[in-house]
């Protein structure tokens, strides 16, 4: 399932910024940065526990929040790019 990861993290706080660097490194362990505080994930049901667990407790509740967006197994005719940055396929073709 494909899953849009959005987050904002404090960073005047305390830990904000350590914060912040250990949620972009979950989410780029999952998925693609698409936009900066955006990630695109595919994830089976397991990887998609972890991750959400993983990010719950990394996060400061009073101060950050995360958001999901579930666009499930037909996401590609959910998304739709334009603009700069060719658009990203998790499912396409791996050059090396």
């Amino acid at each position: 399932m494909m899953v849009l990861i959005t987050y904002d993290v404090n960073t005047e706080g305390e830990g904000g910024k350590r914060r912040l660097r250990r949620v972009a490194k979950l989410c780029k362990n999952f998925g693609q940065r698409v936009q900066l505080s955006v990630f695109e994930c595919l994830v089976d049901p397991v990887q998609w526990a972890d991750l959400s667990h993983r990010l719950e407790k990394e996060i400061d509740k009073e101060h950050d929040s995360l958001r999901f967006y579930f666009l499930g197994a037909n996401w590609k005719r959910r998304v739709e790019h334009i603009g700069a940055k060719e658009a990203y396929d998790p499912e396409g073709l791996l050059l090396l």
